[in-house]
């Protein structure tokens, strides 16, 4: 389950509806997908090793089988900067499940966590950026790509925990019941 909802929450876009307008609906498209308040969400309700495994197929599955991840695949994609930002994916799991271990989840935690958990996955994916760099020594690319990946999306990704902060709850009262 976890990995399919890895690859299902990869193509899905994240739109804000806006009042009607003109007697229409509008729809604003963030430049980010599912994913990280997916994998977010999945390793509140599973234990890390889960998360791990099922992520861990799934860039293998990109990388060697299927065009899965957001702007394609195949062996080629470890040249891309976006695969830097997937591996940075690996810390945010770890960072989210700390909340696991605690006895009580609550609003402070989870925001606490979920800016270092992010901020981790963006600094993996600045320094995957900045081995490219050595290798490519092109700098002007890395200030594009830093831009694009990184300045441009992380208070995206963050303004992303809000919504999740509606599930904390029940996420709980399910742990209890186990």
């Amino acid at each position: 389950m976890s990995l399919q909802l890895l690859v299902v929450t990869t193509m899905l876009p994240v739109y804000i509806s806006l009042p009607f307008i003109y007697k229409s609906s509008n729809n604003f498209e963030l430049p980010i997908t599912m994913q990280i308040p997916a994998i977010i969400l999945l390793t509140l309700i599973f234990h890390k090793k889960v998360v791990f495994r099922a992520f861990s197929i799934y860039i293998i599955l990109g990388l060697f089988v299927l065009p899965v991840f957001h702007h394609g695949g195949s062996i080629g994609y470890l040249l891309t900067p976006n695969f830097g930002y997937l591996l940075g994916l690996f810390p945010l799991i770890k960072i989210i499940d700390n909340l696991n271990n605690r006895k009580k989840i609550n609003v402070g935690n989870f925001l606490k966590n979920g800016l270092l958990a992010i901020g981790a996955m963006h600094l993996t994916g600045i320094f995957y950026n900045l081995i490219q760099l050595i290798f490519y020594s092109q700098f002007n690319l890395f200030l594009y790509n830093l831009g694009k990946y990184s300045l441009g999306k992380i208070g995206y990704h963050f303004l992303m925990l809000f919504p999740l902060l509606l599930v904390i709850k029940p996420i709980e009262r399910l742990k209890r019941i186990k």
